[in-house]
């Protein structure tokens, strides 16, 4: 029997029953990142769907993202962009604030990373509320970049982040790779 690379994804991926609080299973990556035949699978796929998107550019989302992206960026032949969390790069940035469940945040990138005509893929690991997404979406258009679309190892689909972004992605794809 041959296994799929959704199924070998899935089958790395570790349940965490209430973590980081009572009733909530967290879906811990960490068994995937240590399997060289997972990872690379989850590496290949991404790097698959920035090709057929016509990437030029890579962007990671903090902090996960950032494990993910810049492996495909360095597989794709495409350089690697992080989006961060506010005050943590140095020199101009443009930001982006967006809210949470309870509160806001802002990420930021650094402003000459990004230009007219790159093509920017969004990579992480989990798509949950869209919020992070959303904003990720908004600061590469505001640095003159068109988005080529958004690529999750999961999406947790019961929270609902697919529709808060579907306006944002404004036609551009979002493929999870598995969905949960």
């Amino acid at each position: 029997m041959t296994v799929t690379t959704q199924e070998l994804l899935l089958s790395r991926i570790r349940d965490v029953p209430d973590h980081p609080k009572p009733g909530v299973t967290f879906k811990d990556i960490t068994p995937l990142l240590a399997d060289p035949e997972a990872f690379t699978a989850l590496t290949h796929a991404l790097a698959e769907l920035s090709a057929q998107h016509g990437a030029t550019k890579i962007v990671g989302l903090e902090a996960r993202g950032f494990i993910l992206a810049a492996p495909v960026a360095v597989r794709a032949g495409l350089g690697f962009i992080p989006v961060r969390k506010a005050g943590k790069l140095p020199g101009a940035t443009l930001s982006q604030a967006y809210e949470l469940e309870y509160g806001s945040a802002e990420i930021e990138v650094h402003a000459e990373d990004l230009s007219a005509g790159d093509r920017v893929m969004v990579i992480d690991d989990v798509l949950a509320t869209g919020g992070t997404a959303e904003a990720s979406l908004d600061l590469i258009r505001r640095a003159g970049a068109d988005v080529a679309g958004v690529a999750v190892l999961m999406e947790l689909g019961f929270l609902g982040g697919r529709a808060r972004l579907e306006p944002a992605l404004r036609g551009a794809p979002l493929d999870a790779l598995i969905t949960l």
